[in-house]
């Protein structure tokens, strides 16, 4: 018998199931990847008397996955934000699945626990680029501006972490930062004492400082985007720069486009945070596009549909 937790390796998924196992230690198979890599349960071999736990990736890119899982008799329980699509129906599966623009699996993980480890929680929100809910659904701990400054700071670490194309342009395997993480109860241990932290600091304020000098390759009252180079730090910051972007600019759209080796782009997109809809509509309409309502992303982008995403995506945002 053995348990599998696959999980998103950014911060939600990491947060998430965090949080879940303070609750209930497991031996358990990881399974992740970069942010990007959501098809993850093609990775997972189960047999009878297995059992999986499933955070912070599509059921809609993972069905045909999920239904062979579940016909191996294995119970599954699903924990996700993301756009869902038909659920199966299964005496095996368990779902806690809201797509909400002001929700994350963190979040949902957190109402499931009844508010065991509401820190990770707010980390969790933070790193999904949701400040406002952070706020509110930190309120019951009384912390500090300062504190709380500190959460977001995590949150946005740890999800900077995940972003990049392959594991080769991470600072930290998604399942080893997972593994630092796991023996801290408290995210203010974790900040004050381990040097996982002030290695993303580090790596994360390089990166940003250069993704700051990039101009806009399309910049209108509704929408801007930019075109980064064929380098990893690209790749790194792809996903908390568009954040910060979107929190400067809160009723403008934007995507933050990485050249890849093949000369193809990898896209992010963030909704203007004024609406937090829309991404989910214009990423989709590409080849390897998904997400969410307020932040979505295409894993390969082909360079000769350039043009046509950043019209489309004036129009989309128009």
């Amino acid at each position: 018998m053995a348990h599998f937790d696959v999980f998103n390796g950014d911060a939600d998924g990491i947060c998430a199931l965090h949080q879940l196992r303070l609750a209930d230690p497991k031996e358990s198979t990881l399974v992740t990847g970069v942010k990007r890599d959501i098809n993850l349960l093609k990775r997972v071999q189960v047999q009878a008397g297995d059992s999986v736990t499933v955070l912070d990736i599509s059921l809609d890119k993972n069905r045909e996955e999920l239904q062979r899982v579940l016909a191996a008799d294995v119970p599954v329980t699903y924990f996700d934000h993301h756009f869902a699509g038909d659920i199966p129906e299964s005496e095996l599966l368990t779902v806690q699945i809201d797509t909400a623009g002001d929700v994350c699996t963190g979040l949902l993980v957190n109402r499931y626990l009844e508010g065991q480890f509401l820190p990770w929680a707010v980390t969790a929100l933070y790193g999904d680029n949701l400040h406002d809910a952070a706020k509110s659904a930190a309120e019951p701990l009384g912390l500090s501006d300062s504190q709380l400054e500190e959460l977001e700071r995590l949150g946005t670490l740890l999800n900077y972490n995940g972003y990049g194309s392959t594991l080769d342009d991470l600072y930290f395997a998604p399942d080893d930062l997972y593994r630092k993480i796991q023996p801290y109860a408290d995210p203010f241990e974790f900040i004050a004492t381990d040097t996982t932290f002030e290695t993303l600091r580090d790596g994360f304020e390089n990166d940003m400082k250069r993704a700051q000098s990039i101009d806009p390759q399309l910049e209108t009252a509704s929408c801007a985007a930019f075109l980064f180079p064929n380098e990893s730090f690209s790749r790194r910051v792809s996903g908390v720069y568009s954040n910060q972007l979107a929190r400067d600019n809160p009723d403008r759209a934007h995507a933050l486009l990485s050249e890849l080796p093949s000369g193809d782009y990898l896209v992010s997109v963030r909704a203007p945070l004024a609406t937090k809809t829309g991404a989910d509509e214009l990423v989709r309409q590409f080849p390897t596009g998904g997400g969410r309502k307020a932040a979505a992303g295409i894993n390969q982008l082909p360079a000769d549909q350039l043009q046509r995403f950043l019209e489309t995506m004036q129009q989309q945002f128009a």
